[in-house]
């Protein structure tokens, strides 16, 4: 079952990573549409975490070596996602610092995820 998430999670961060690099206006004017909905719109980016977060956490609990970084991020998505939906406030002042104009801190986001997916396809495939 493990492989199964860390191949999920591969695809899922590859292709989210690639957009991120070459399309980071358009990820920047995502969040503010859904900052523009107010605590609706945080809800909105919560439920887009959870999902992923609950698949890591309910059936990938790998607790050693190079898996530990999968285990690690679907844990952070979980903390993120009961924060937008505990504390909506505070996730629309996150959300206040995306801007067009810094829109190039998507690309460095997406460069950090195609880094994870690689990782996580060495382990898989080399492994």
């Amino acid at each position: 079952m493990e492989r199964s998430v860390e191949v999920l999670a591969i695809i899922l961060f590859g292709v989210l990573g690639l957009s991120h690099i070459l399309q980071p206006k358009a990820w920047a004017e995502f969040f503010i549409l859904l900052r523009g909905k107010g605590e609706a719109g945080v809800f909105v980016d919560g439920f887009l975490n959870l999902p992923l977060a609950g698949i890591i956490i309910g059936f990938h609990n790998v607790w050693s070596g190079m898996p530990v970084v999968l285990t690690l991020v679907g844990w952070g998505l979980f903390i993120k996602s009961l924060l937008r939906f505990c504390l909506p406030k505070q996730g629309l002042m996150m959300m206040a610092r995306v801007s067009v104009e810094r829109s190039w801190e998507f690309q460095v986001a997406g460069a950090g995820l195609l880094v994870l997916a690689g990782l996580l396809g060495y382990g898989v495939y080399a492994g």
